[in-house]
């Protein structure tokens, strides 16, 4: 399947995902992955509006990461901060700055490590890993697409970003764990 041709599907709020050619569609996620995901959604929303620091984006919204290869992914949550490389239009072209996956205990669509390398590849210069049942975050840094660092974070510490160096909450902070 091309993007084109994945375009013209009917549209769905199940996520689903073009993998070079191949649509993977998922089930819907748990109570506990979305209050996760709508919890990190308005702390991140609420820093990056008081800054005047770009975009943030909640699934499902495609991500063409792409074109040519048919690589079509829907992160969690996404940051395009103003003058990075992602245009957003009906739908994203590029990489965001940051994105963000709520693991599941059972992936929904596709491995974490095939993701994280997609990020990379594709230039996302940062990725949060929130672990639900470990309840800690793994925030992987990339630098001129290469793996820079990975820091993890439990409940009570601060994350630490590159991308949005100001941010200082933790997971129980906004997830209340």
């Amino acid at each position: 399947m091309t993007v084109h041709e994945y375009f013209l599907t009917p549209e769905t709020v199940l996520p689903q995902e073009l993998v070079y050619g191949a649509m993977r569609v998922a089930e819907s996620p748990t109570t506990s992955h979305q209050q996760a995901v709508g919890e990190l959604f308005v702390e991140l929303r609420a820093h990056v509006r008081a800054r005047e620091l770009g975009s943030v984006w909640i699934a499902p919204l495609d991500v063409v990461l792409d074109r040519g290869e048919a690589l079509v992914v829907q992160p969690d949550l996404f940051v395009i901060l103003t003058g990075g490389v992602a245009v957003v239009e009906d739908k994203v072209f590029g990489a965001p700055d940051l994105v963000i996956e709520v693991l599941s205990p059972n992936p929904r669509i596709g491995e974490t490590a095939e993701r994280l390398e997609w990020f990379r590849h594709y230039g996302v210069r940062e990725c949060w890993l929130v672990d639900q049942t470990e309840r800690r975050v793994e925030v992987v840094q990339f630098i001129d697409r290469q793996v820079a660092s990975r820091r993890t974070f439990t409940r009570h510490e601060s994350i630490a970003s590159s991308v949005l160096p100001e941010f200082t909450r933790s997971l129980t902070a906004m997830l209340g764990y």
